[in-house]
């Protein structure tokens, strides 16, 4: 059986981000999409709360698991559930630069984990979570987040920002 991790983030999950999990389900036998923690990184929702909308938002693939991991490597949490395989998105130049970096730091941590890469088509490959929380604020931003995050995510970010837009 090939299991892969897709980790991330995930704050929120966007279109891109739900195009991965759907591509990496048909790729592999069971794919963890896991929330890596990361104590350097300021979230707009909680933990909790990202792990709801990956859950509410994947539960139509069967060999999909939702899972969450700190203070581990992304290699080591790996292995520790018995995935051989790392599932990494590619955008842009500079998502290349920096994944060719962390496939080394990963293979040094374990080097029976293979990284496979995907690149997104075309109509999607500039969406990020950080471009759909950029947009928020402005009016008309409801209309211009949607097209970007599944429905899901859009009520989560509707109700968390229509009374209260971010601080710019």
């Amino acid at each position: 059986m090939k299991k892969a991790v897709y980790a991330g983030t995930f704050d929120p999950i966007t279109n891109g981000h739900l195009w991965m999990a759907k591509e990496g389900a048909r790729l592999f036998d069971r794919l963890v999409v896991s929330i890596g923690v990361n104590p350097k990184k300021r979230c707009t929702f909680s933990l909790e709360e990202r792990l709801d909308m990956l859950k509410k938002t994947l539960k139509e693939f069967r060999n999909v698991k939702v899972d969450s991991f700190s203070n581990q490597y992304l290699a080591n949490y790996a292995a520790s559930i018995n995935a051989e395989y790392l599932l990494r998105g590619i955008r842009t130049e500079g998502d290349y630069q920096y994944e060719r970096t962390m496939r080394h730091i990963n293979s040094d941590r374990n080097p029976n984990i293979v990284t496979v890469y995907l690149m997104p088509p075309r109509e999607i490959v500039e969406v990020s979570s950080s471009m759909v929380k950029e947009l928020i604020g402005p009016e008309g931003w409801e209309e211009a987040i949607k097209s970007y995050v599944p429905e899901y995510v859009y009520g989560k970010l509707i109700e968390k920002f229509k009374a209260k837009p971010p601080q710019q």
